[in-house]
């Protein structure tokens, strides 16, 4: 194989890799938005009725009860709150256009391959750190964990492709 042909297909691996991070990036911020209408679904398809309380249910329905009640009642009387959430979503936004040079540009832009790395790692004692703070159970800061393990993946593969194809540019 030659350098130009390995060069056309790391570079065409290394950019699937980003994209449908990215993707998932956007994907991830646009749940944020509607985060009373994702609880009350979520709620119904735990089969959870509309009056439903956390004491009426355990585990994971209970959980997902109560934060349906947290987000009910706050954004009732203070609808101004969800406007933290839209920045969240704006948030993700924004990182993901930092992604837009990493897919045009590996090898130039591997900054922008680390950082997202980087910001993988930083998701687990985040999440544990303040998870606990916050009263979130134990077993949702794993599922907030594993967006961290997950990401990280595709990262550091598209990280090691970027490293080869800068080195076939030298």
């Amino acid at each position: 194989m030659t350098a130009g042909s390995r060069r056309r297909i790391l570079l065409r691996r290394t950019r699937i890799i980003l994209v449908i991070f990215t993707v998932c990036l956007l994907a991830a911020g646009a749940t944020a938005i509607p985060v009373e209408w994702e609880l009350e679904t979520l709620a119904r398809w735990l089969r959870a009725g509309a009056d439903d309380t956390a004491a009426d249910h355990t585990g994971l329905t209970a959980f997902i009860i109560r934060a349906r009640g947290a987000v009910r009642d706050s954004l009732g009387r203070y609808p101004l709150l969800a406007y933290g959430t839209d920045w969240l979503a704006f948030a993700h936004v924004v990182l993901a256009i930092l992604f837009v040079g990493a897919i045009i540009d590996p090898a130039r832009n591997l900054w922008v391959i680390t950082f997202g790395m980087i910001a993988c790692i930083l998701v687990i004692p985040w999440s544990f750190v303040f998870g606990h703070v916050r009263g979130i159970p134990f077993s949702w800061q794993l599922i907030d964990c594993a967006f961290g393990l997950v990401g990280i993946i595709p990262l550091w593969l598209a990280r090691r492709y970027a490293i080869e194809l800068s080195a076939l540019k030298a």
